[in-house]
């Protein structure tokens, strides 16, 4: 893993699928290379600023951009993480975010001085509720979440997991060479 940079912009487009889309609340069907490089220089502004922490999940043996891994404060709780995760659909199903998702977390204690990490997963979506099991996140209960993407309010499960939890090593991982 690694920052977000520029020349991701093409890859993240190339991505972006309908499957993809439908789980991400802003990551909207067609994502224009246009679109990923406005999204890189916000992102990348806010990690400036110890407000978010833009990852590119990217294959060791090659390069290969994978995916996207974001933690940026809560709107309103800036001791608060929301975590938002996704890979290519040619990419699932190898551990690829088995192994990124820990990491990323780590990183996000250790940077952004947050007290707490959230998630907001769709309820009938397993492989990202995989994810939070991992993370060691428990259940908060139903919400919602406004999803820009598709310009309306959705369902789903809100996950949490403190600081002193993510810190004592109650998290699975693995490691992740810079």
């Amino acid at each position: 893993m690694r920052c977000a940079e520029e020349r991701d912009a093409m890859s993240l487009a190339a991505l972006m699928s309908e499957a993809i889309s439908r789980r991400l609340a802003s990551w909207p069907v067609p994502y224009t290379p246009v679109m990923a490089l406005d999204r890189i220089s916000g992102v990348r502004m806010a990690a400036a600023e110890r407000r978010s922490l833009p990852l590119i999940v990217e294959r060791r043996a090659d390069g290969a951009v994978m995916g996207w891994i974001s933690i940026s404060r809560a709107p309103g709780a800036p001791e608060t993480g929301l975590i938002t995760y996704w890979l290519g659909e040619g990419f699932h199903g190898h551990g690829y975010m088995r192994e990124a998702a820990p990491a990323a977390m780590r990183e996000a204690f250790a940077l952004m001085d947050i007290q707490r990490l959230r998630a907001a997963v769709q309820g009938d979506n397993a492989p990202s509720l995989a994810v939070v099991r991992l993370l060691g996140m428990a259940p908060m209960g139903e919400g919602r979440i406004w999803c820009p993407a598709r310009g309306r309010d959705e369902p789903c499960l809100w996950f949490e997991l403190p600081r002193e939890q993510a810190l004592l090593g109650q998290t699975a991982g693995a490691e992740v060479t810079p």
